[in-house]
């Protein structure tokens, strides 16, 4: 593959971090994190063009995959792990998969990362198939547990994309679908979880959610398909239902939320 230049490894354009003031310090990490929604701006179409696909595959009965490790990996955790309770999907629909299994959530696990094949090995536990997608994330783009987990995708035809903060990454190279936002040098050199790790959680936010729209787990902006997992949300819930059907009262829309399940059960039920 051909050479790039890992702008994520690249020298912070600031110096002696130690020396500023608390203030400064907050001052210059919100500067740069000002910075990641333009780059994303300029990437729009790819993510419009992954979006589609992975719209179009869920339709057809098929699941979203993400596959990282470190950083890239446990956001990928967060945002498969709120599909559910935020649009009522079956939990398996968006799935996460991250170097080093449930331990490397909150601890690092020594080179898990490093594992060529193991990526393609945790996939398979979950039968994926070219009814599915996948997504490689990575900030790098050389990771090679997310490289090897892609390579075997794309031999058995199953639909791939990724994320990347390097243009021009083996990874970027190898996915049917690159992103790659070009955040710059972090703040702290290296330091990927910053701007590069806020750029993913704003892609992945992205790819959810305008699939879940897709996907008709949102009406007008409202979550009508929500879990009523905790008081607030059956707060939220019941007085959607007051404001879709007009039911003043707000013990009676309360009951009926919770006789049916969810907001949109509950307006269907009244027809």
């Amino acid at each position: 593959m051909e050479s790039f230049i890992k702008i994520t490894e690249q020298p912070s354009k600031y110096r002696h971090l130690e020396k500023m003031s608390v203030g400064e310090i907050l001052e210059n990490i919100n500067n740069e994190d000002k910075t990641v929604p333009a780059a994303i701006e300029k990437v729009l179409p790819d993510i419009e063009n992954l979006v589609n696909v992975v719209s179009d595959k869920m339709l057809s009965g098929g699941r979203l995959f993400y596959i990282g490790a470190g950083t890239s990996g446990r956001l990928a955790v967060v945002d498969a792990s709120e599909c559910p309770p935020t649009y009522g999907v079956p939990y398996g629909l968006v799935v996460a998969v991250i170097a080093g299994g449930d331990e490397a959530i909150t601890k690092a696990v020594e080179n898990a990362e490093d594992d060529f094949m193991q990526g393609w090995k945790d996939l398979e536990t979950h039968n994926i198939s070219d009814k599915d997608v996948v997504i490689g994330i990575a900030a790098s783009g050389t990771t090679p547990y997310v490289i090897g987990a892609l390579e075997e995708a794309k031999k058995r035809d199953i639909v791939t994309g990724s994320i990347t903060n390097n243009p021009g990454s083996p990874l970027s190279q190898i996915a049917d679908y690159p992103i790659a936002v070009e955040v710059g040098p972090e703040f702290v050199t290296g330091s990927t979880r910053m701007k590069s790790g806020t750029s993913q959680k704003l892609i992945l936010n992205m790819i959810s959610t305008t699939a879940m729209i897709q996907l008709g787990r949102v009406e007008d902006n409202k979550m009508v398909n929500m879990q009523l997992t905790n008081e607030k949300l059956v707060d939220r819930g019941t007085k959607m239902i007051m404001d879709k059907i007009g039911i003043a009262d707000y013990d009676e829309a309360k009951e009926l939320l919770l006789m049916h399940g969810s907001v949109k059960k509950a307006i269907d039920s009244i027809g």
